[in-house]
């Protein structure tokens, strides 16, 4: 005996399944190794396109020249790493053993402006970076013991000399690269809003605007990127980026050498992959748009759950005094899907002087040693989905968020103190309503 379907019922199961299955992906997108890699909803067909696009080149891995192709030529001839996706983990944070640089307090007459520890061949790398650490131990009001790590960097066995600028090498662990088109078309007027230099209210916490050159734009702008905000645009960072990271000539860094300096004339003579298809540059402005897009395309991943009783802990210990929750994006930004969007980074987008306990000696714009951008909380809880690493800070000395939080001083000293001497049940909620971020 058989049974004859009928087409309607049978085309009702298919649509149930479909839209199942379309859950199913988005479920496991939110929470997945893929959470910070989503592009912007509302995108057009052709923006999309251009996402995924510039998608491909944040993950090209750069070549020494000769190539045999000039789209992937130029890398060095000094670097620290061969695609932008090897330090930006999944567009998340870096690890400390793959997506850790380190700056000079002031530019060095023979290294530049970084450390470069990858050369390519028949050019010497600058050294190699060693870090030491030693502990302190901190007591929580459960008796609980955690235990910090300050560390100590040094430049081993470099190969042009010693350094001359003296003062603490100054570690960058890569940020997380999501979410930067929404920050970058929040109004200058929003975020000044909330500054106040000479912490007026008398409240303990100044923020303050850091104002950087662009390039991008050949003017003074509010700083919104980097972990000093020592960067106005997305242009600006991926332009620096390409010059001392990967050594990639741009048309805001044309250098074909990247940051080698005169001492260093090997580097100099090196081949570079310079081209008339790019402009005589390694990358050309065609290229840094596409780049450039893809990361005012990607958005932040959403809140995955509603942890309410830490969220309130969160506010009354006064970590939303800099981590503010939420922000709205103008309505001018030429891309249409950032325009008029509530978001909630966490963050105020100002400086901050966060005591000496993090201090370097490395001023950039009108940041201070000890001053830093709040650094956005978005997506927080999906650092160890996405990168592998529960590595916290500028420079990944944090192994947990109860470390990061220990770790804050100055204006965040009192919020830090209050988590300290919460009791450890009031804790578990403030750190689950993180992990839900």
């Amino acid at each position: 005996m058989s049974v004859r379907r009928s087409p309607r019922i049978t085309s009702s199961i298919v649509a149930v399944l479909a839209a199942l299955v379309v859950v199913g992906i988005k479920g496991a997108v939110a929470a997945g190794p893929d959470a910070f890699s989503q592009p912007l909803a509302g995108l057009s067909d052709h923006d999309r396109a251009t996402v995924h696009l510039g998608n491909s080149l944040f993950r090209k891995s750069w070549r020494p020249a000769p190539s045999e192709t000039t789209a992937s030529d130029g890398l060095g001839p000094l670097y620290n790493a061969r695609a932008c996706a090897d330090c930006h983990v999944g567009d998340g944070r870096g690890h400390p053993d793959n997506g850790l640089i380190l700056k000079l307090p002031a530019r060095d007459p023979v290294y530049g402006a970084q450390i470069q520890d990858k050369a390519v061949s028949g050019v010497k790398a600058e050294g190699w970076i060693s870090v030491t650490y030693r502990e302190q131990k901190i007591v929580l009001s459960s008796g609980e013991v955690v235990r910090l790590r300050q560390p100590d960097y040094r430049v081993v066995d470099p190969a042009y000399g010693p350094i001359s600028v003296k003062g603490r090498l100054s570690p960058r662990l890569a940020p997380p690269v999501f979410g930067l088109g929404l920050l970058e078309a929040v109004d200058v007027s929003e975020i000044l809003a909330y500054a106040d230099p000479g912490d007026q209210d008398g409240d303990g916490i100044s923020g303050r605007a850091n104002r950087v050159r662009s390039r991008a734009h050949g003017d003074t702008r509010l700083g919104r990127f980097g972990w000093k905000a020592q960067q106005a645009t997305i242009a600006d960072q991926n332009a620096v980026a390409l010059s001392n990271d990967i050594g990639i000539g741009n048309p805001l860094y044309p250098a074909l050498w990247g940051d080698c300096t005169f001492a260093q004339t090997g580097c100099r003579q090196a081949p570079h992959g310079g081209s008339e298809r790019h402009g005589g540059l390694e990358v050309s402005a065609k290229v840094a748009r596409h780049l450039t897009f893809y990361l005012q395309g990607l958005d932040a991943p959403a809140a995955r759950e509603a942890r309410e009783a830490g969220a309130q802990l969160f506010r009354r210990i006064g970590c939303a005094d800099c981590h503010r929750a939420e922000m709205r994006t103008g309505a001018d930004h030429p891309l249409a899907a950032l325009r008029g969007r509530k978001i909630r980074p966490y963050s105020d987008m100002l400086l901050h002087d966060m005591g000496e306990g993090l201090a370097d000696d490395l001023a950039e714009g009108e940041a201070t040693g000890r001053e830093w951008r709040t650094a956005p909380l978005w997506g927080i809880g999906l650092t160890e989905v996405v990168n592998g690493n529960n590595y916290y800070l500028h420079d990944g000395r944090a192994r947990s968020l109860t470390e990061a939080i220990l770790w804050h001083g100055g204006e965040g000293a009192a919020a830090r103190d209050k988590f300290r001497s919460l009791p450890a049940a009031a804790r578990a909620e403030l750190l689950k309503f993180l992990r839900s971020l």
